[in-house]
């Protein structure tokens, strides 16, 4: 079997969906849990963009060791030198060059001519290849590229020292005959192919991206990249999930093979729409919430006879759990322990010690604590990692349907000081915020609010995910609890001291912070 190295860009391309802001704790969690996904390659950001994204790539680069870690560059040498000042401390240095070649991008976007952007892209490549032992080179827009300057500037770069190539579909335009036929013009009219890898990135603006994906692997690409549940710029980009189980599923049509551990890509999907509130569709391929359930009552019997019949997949394949009660009140801090252990938990004493309070809180009030539970109540513990200037302490709401409904909050201000306020709204939630915008500093606008439940059942965990103008500066925020209100309380105050945070950042580091 050929093996097909998976790139994984959540951490740059997915980051870049509209609304999306992981700080340095998410991406740092994230980027843990796709070593533990088996991931060959991890694009932890683009390091020239912001100082922010500079010490998160540096910090992912000195920490992951399982996964090689690049970081995107233009063809610029301030960026390649801030890609080797935050990547040369990683087990194994790569970078991620781009340069534009279809006729309408060298045209109206670099305002260059193709030998200006073969020369531009040459010069880069080597001076990438003096620091750098891996060198990645991607032909932005390529699939809208002419084929035969395509392969000309792919050999020059070779000759320059890059080591892979990327014929990316940028804007999702071409089609799995079209894109198969580009990856075999390239294997027949590239005198130097032989010496680089071939590597295939697909964006989903036509629903292809995954169909676009496996068919480069059929025309000669050794390198898949993808993101975690299709995150992505529009569209969003092939779905890592996807790919890796059809090329699973389908080892007898593909004859390749990827070194993932299926089972953690339930995790995986679950922490990423967590951290970034993009929530998965139930009907999502692999990891929506209704990819295992059956319906009809044909299929079920069928199921309940024999489950090839109408399940290719199973849930244990992907890391599905059945859902049963794996703790209850009565569980040892040692199970507790070895459990969440299992979940992929490398945090601190001090970490566990609130994972595990918080776990006896909802042991009082919720009968049967699933696996989904623990991990809402993980990532809740241990990916904040920013200070709580404004902390809630106390919430009391009166509501009634022919009632004016009122909320009371008493709040940690960054003063120290605590302060009380109520005031009332139409709705619940709308008397939470109209209470907390009391107390704040400055007017909240609230662009989004969602919520959902970990689990079924009436006695589920909330998860309230909120986006939000507050200073001038658009954030998110999340919250979880046994209780609605009281997680949508936590996801507004989330947002805020998120957004104070990062105005600090950028006073400590001089960068803007971005509105």
């Amino acid at each position: 079997m050929r093996k097909i190295s998976v790139f994984d860009t959540t951490l740059r391309d997915g980051e870049q969906s509209a609304g999306v802001n992981l700080n340095f704790e998410e991406k740092m969690e994230i980027a843990k849990q796709l070593e533990r996904l088996g991931v060959d390659i991890i694009e932890a950001g683009f390091p020239a963009s912001s100082q922010g994204d500079f010490q998160s790539v540096k910090a992912i680069a000195e920490t992951v060791k399982g996964s090689s870690v690049t970081g995107l560059a233009r063809s610029v040498q301030k960026d390649i030198d801030a890609a080797w000042e935050a990547l040369k401390s990683a087990e194994e240095p790569r970078i991620h060059l781009f340069i534009a070649t279809s006729p309408i991008h060298m045209e109206h976007k670099l305002r260059m001519t193709p030998e200006q952007v073969i020369e531009k892209a040459v010069e880069s490549v080597k001076y990438a290849a003096s620091r750098f032992k891996h060198v990645q080179w991607s032909a932005e827009d390529a699939s809208r590229s002419d084929f035969p300057f395509l392969a000309q500037i792919i050999e020059a770069v070779i000759q320059a020292g890059a080591t892979v190539i990327n014929l990316p579909d940028t804007v999702g335009y071409t089609t799995p005959q079209e894109i198969k036929r580009m990856f075999q013009y390239m294997k027949q009219n590239v005198p130097s192919i032989d010496k680089v890898s071939l590597s295939t990135h697909n964006h989903d603006d036509l629903g292809m991206a995954v169909a676009n994906s496996l068919a480069a692997i059929q025309g000669g690409a050794d390198q898949v990249e993808c993101t975690i549940n299709g995150i992505g710029e529009r569209a969003g980009n092939a779905s890592l999930e996807e790919i890796a189980v059809a090329l699973n599923i389908r080892k007898d049509h593909y004859e390749t093979e990827t070194g993932l551990i299926l089972k953690e890509i339930k995790r995986t999907s679950s922490l990423v729409s967590k951290l970034t509130g993009m929530v998965v569709p139930n009907n999502k391929a692999v990891v929506g919430a209704n990819a295992f359930a059956h319906e009809s009552g044909i299929h079920q019997d069928g199921v309940l006879k024999n489950k090839q019949t109408y399940e290719i997949i199973t849930p244990e394949m992907v890391g599905v759990s059945s859902n049963s009660m794996v703790l209850g009140k009565h569980s040892g801090r040692h199970a507790f322990k070895t459990k969440v252990q299992e979940l992929g938990f490398t945090g601190t004493d001090e970490q566990l010690n609130n994972i595990f309070k918080a776990f006896k809180d909802l042991a009082d009030k919720k009968k049967e604590i699933t696996e989904d539970d623990l991990f809402a109540l993980m990532t809740e513990q241990t990916v904040g990692g920013e200070t709580n200037h404004y902390e809630l302490q106390a919430l009391q709401v009166n509501y009634g349907s022919n009632l004016t409904n009122t909320a009371t909050i008493t709040m940690k201000l960054p003063s120290g000081e605590v302060a009380e306020e109520a005031a009332t709204g139409s709705g619940s939630v709308e008397a939470i915020y109209n209470t907390l915008e009391r107390l704040l500093d400055a007017p909240v606008k609230l662009l989004d609010y969602r919520i959902q439940s970990i689990t079924g059942g009436r006695d589920a965990l909330a998860d309230v995910y909120v986006q939000m103008d507050y200073q001038g500066v658009v954030s998110s925020g999340r919250g979880t609890a046994h209780d609605v209100l009281e997680a949508s309380a936590k996801a507004y105050l989330n947002a805020v001291n998120r957004t104070i945070n990062r105005k600090k950042y950028a006073e400590v580091y001089g960068s803007k912070v971005e509105v």
